[in-house]
């Protein structure tokens, strides 16, 4: 199964909603991982090291630094770029459907928007 990690900004009613939905969801917020103000590419290679695929809400900065660790070579096990505007119920699905059918690496090297 995909394993998962929240930015630091993530909704955490996603995380809690995908918790509630799906209790063995391999999802860590950034937070309890210890990295609370960690800049961008220190979360991207945290996540890179540990193969998990970011959650994010941050189009500004983070998806740029993701195509940098692509453009370089470097891991990036995937971002999933989300829509703060997006229902919650929509994004939850979205996620789960990803975590279920998908493959590991599926993702390496990718940005996707949600909800799909």
């Amino acid at each position: 199964m995909l394993r998962f990690a929240a930015d630091e900004n993530f909704n955490n009613d996603i995380v809690r909603g995908l918790r509630r939905r799906r209790p063995d969801l391999d999802i860590v917020r950034v937070q309890e991982a210890g990295l609370s103000g960690a800049v961008d590419p220190d979360v991207l290679e945290w996540a890179a090291r540990e193969g998990r695929i970011l959650l994010t809400h941050d189009v500004s900065t983070m998806t740029r630094y993701a195509y940098e660790r692509i453009v370089v070579g470097l891991p990036m096990p995937g971002v999933f770029q989300l829509s703060r505007g997006a229902g919650l119920t929509v994004v939850i699905e979205d996620i789960l459907l990803i975590a279920e059918c998908s493959i590991t690496g599926e993702w390496e090297g990718q940005v996707r928007y949600l909800p799909l």
